[in-house]
C-alpha cells in the first residue's frame, strides 16, 4: 500500500471552507464545522491509501469519492493525489464543470 501526498487546489480549498463557513453561519457556532472538517480531512487520508476507491467520471484521470452529501473530485498521480474540488450533491448537477487543462 503506497501512500500518496495529498495536494489541495485553490478551488477545493475554497470549496471546503465555503462549506464549514455555511455551517458557522447557520448553526452560530463551529462545533458541526469543526466534525465535518474532521471527517472530510479522515476522508481525504482514506484516498491518499487507497486511490482507486473513487469512481471513475467521464473526464480522463479524475475520479469522486462520495461522503455523505459531498463527492471530493480527485486526479491521482504518481506520488500524490490532487484534490480537485468539494461538491455538494444537493445542487443542481447542471452546475458541475471541471475545467480541463489544455
Amino acid at each position: 500500500m503506497v501512500e500518496r501526498k495529498i495536494i489541495w487546489s485553490y478551488k477545493a480549498k475554497a470549496d471546503l471552507i465555503a462549506i464549514l463557513d455555511f455551517y458557522f453561519q447557520r448553526n452560530g457556532n463551529n462545533a458541526y464545522s469543526n466534525r465535518l472538517n474532521l471527517s472530510i480531512r479522515n476522508s481525504v487520508r482514506l484516498l491518499s491509501r487507497h486511490a482507486e476507491i473513487g469512481i471513475r467520471t467521464d473526464v480522463p484521470n479524475i475520479r469522486n469519492f462520495i461522503f455523505g452529501d459531498y463527492r471530493i473530485f480527485y486526479k491521482i498521480n504518481p506520488e500524490a493525489i490532487e484534490i480537485i474540488m468539494i461538491w455538494d450533491s444537493r445542487q443542481d448537477p447542471e452546475k458541475l464543470r471541471f475545467k480541463r487543462k489544455e
